[in-house]
């Protein structure tokens, strides 16, 4: 039998914060790379800034799906660290890889399909003809967006969350050194505005991965060796596909709000909340990151056999990420404008200023909502229950937001305001399935890992 898991942390606010704060950082480098691209072309227009921030979050919802699976990467390298079988938890990181594999694959051959795609959207012809050139230039780094991915969940699954946050932030620095020096140019290095910044953030992907994927072989050239398996590989996916589905209709739901229905109020509109979400993602990353800590100590409690700790840990993580997004939620109410005029420049900047502090100052009543749901739905994916969140995301995202949210704006007159307040519904609704499943405990009959041999 392998060693018992004493090496797995116990669930106190000390060990969450010791997770939480390398990966805070690496979740906050990746917001800096969003707020970089947008901030940096701002002074382009509307359209220019319309083109980057939501062709950033196209490029994202294309991505989310197998970064998604990658994050059960995380759960299964903290169950076999809390059971103390290190050796097999290696071989996830490279299962992640596989998955990463995979999407550069698929990735490149969507580009053909780039401009169609993004033509049949209501937006007008300048940000569509920007926003296909940026998306092009993003997907050719995705696979390497999910190496990243991948190998800094596998670290984390072990209590190592500082090699991902060093990769991520040196991606963060040599982004923003790229925008500065693509976006309007410098000596012989032409101008290249919203082609510039596609081109920082996908050099600057690659680079930081295969740093990581460098470091990733070197210690495996110490560490004790065991077979891949197939058998495994599909067990990852069929537990991590759940996990990545969640995340990915529940993005769609959203890249629908914005292309559809918030696209109908102008560009304006959509560069303004496109602001707002840049900054509400400084709020969410940090939390995001609080709540992955949380599902690491859940994954090793329950390797470890000690589920009853599962409890002190969601609520720890419940409470940390509500304080933290509180405290943003109040600087939205407090001083939105102060926030929002960055974004808002070029000949639009008082439309985008003007609906942009309206949106700001209603995104402040979903932080608490948001802090519960990410919370839960990450330690329900630490204990391995995957599906349930992916059906009660399908039914509230497209059976409830979706339509209420078309309806109110396309149909019945609705502005921004009313747009924004179905996130808050969203979000409240999401919380409060996620706690019930939490609390009706069935979270505990989920089995990840085959039961250890004698």
């Amino acid at each position: 039998m392998s060693a018992p898991a004493a090496a797995a942390s116990r669930p106190t606010l000390k060990a969450l914060l010791t997770l939480a704060v390398p990966v805070v950082l690496s979740r906050a480098s990746q917001t800096v790379v969003g707020l970089s691209d947008a901030l940096m072309v701002a002074h382009l227009g509307a359209a220019a800034l319309a083109a980057t921030s939501t062709g950033a979050a196209n490029a994202f919802s294309l991505l989310i799906l197998p970064m998604g699976v990658t994050f059960i990467v995380s759960t299964f390298a903290a169950q076999l660290f809390g059971r103390g079988d290190v050796a097999s938890a290696r071989r996830y990181g490279w299962y992640g890889l596989l998955v990463a594999a995979l999407t550069q694959v698929v990735s490149l051959s969507a580009l053909p399909l780039v401009s169609g795609v993004v033509e049949a959207l209501p937006y007008e012809a300048e940000v569509q003809v920007l926003m296909a050139t940026y998306l092009r230039w993003r997907l050719v780094s995705g696979g390497a967006a999910i190496g990243i991915e991948a190998l800094a969940n596998f670290y984390g699954g072990l209590g190592r969350t500082v090699p991902g946050m060093v990769v991520n932030l040196a991606a963060m620095v040599a982004n923003v050194a790229l925008n500065a020096l693509l976006i309007d140019g410098a000596g012989p290095v032409p101008a290249l505005g919203v082609l510039g910044a596609a081109l920082a953030s996908s050099v600057s992907t690659w680079a930081a991965f295969l740093g990581f994927f460098a470091f990733f072989l070197r210690e495996g050239r110490q560490a004790a060796r065991a077979p891949l398996s197939w058998a495994e590989f599909t067990r990852m996916v069929r537990f991590g596909l759940p996990a990545g589905l969640n995340w990915f209709f529940e993005f769609l739901a959203f890249i629908f709000f914005v292309n559809v229905v918030v696209a109908g109020l102008g560009t304006p509109a959509v560069a303004a909340l496109n602001s707002v979400i840049q900054l509400n993602s400084v709020a969410f990353m940090p939390s995001f990151a609080i709540a992955s800590a949380g599902a690491v100590l859940v994954g090793q409690a329950i390797g470890a056999g000690r589920k009853d700790d599962v409890p002190r840990v969601v609520g720890l993580s419940v409470a940390t990420a509500s304080v933290w997004m509180g405290a943003a939620g109040l600087a939205y109410l407090l001083v939105p404008e102060l926030l929002v005029r960055p974004f808002a420049r070029g000949a639009d900047g008082a439309a985008v200023l003007h609906f942009g502090v309206r949106m700001l100052t209603v995104s402040a009543a979903w932080q608490l909502f948001d802090a519960s749901a990410t919370s839960l739905a990450e330690c329900l994916r630490g204990a391995g229950d995957t599906l349930y969140p992916l059906v009660v995301r399908l039914v509230i995202a497209w059976v409830v937001f979706v339509p209420g949210a078309y309806l109110t704006v396309r149909h019945l007159g609705g502005g921004d305001v009313e747009a924004m307040a179905w996130l808050v519904a969203y979000l409240a609704l999401l919380a409060g399935a996620l706690f019930l499943r939490f609390r009706s405990g069935r979270w505990r009959e989920v089995r990840l890992l085959e039961p250890e041999a004698p």
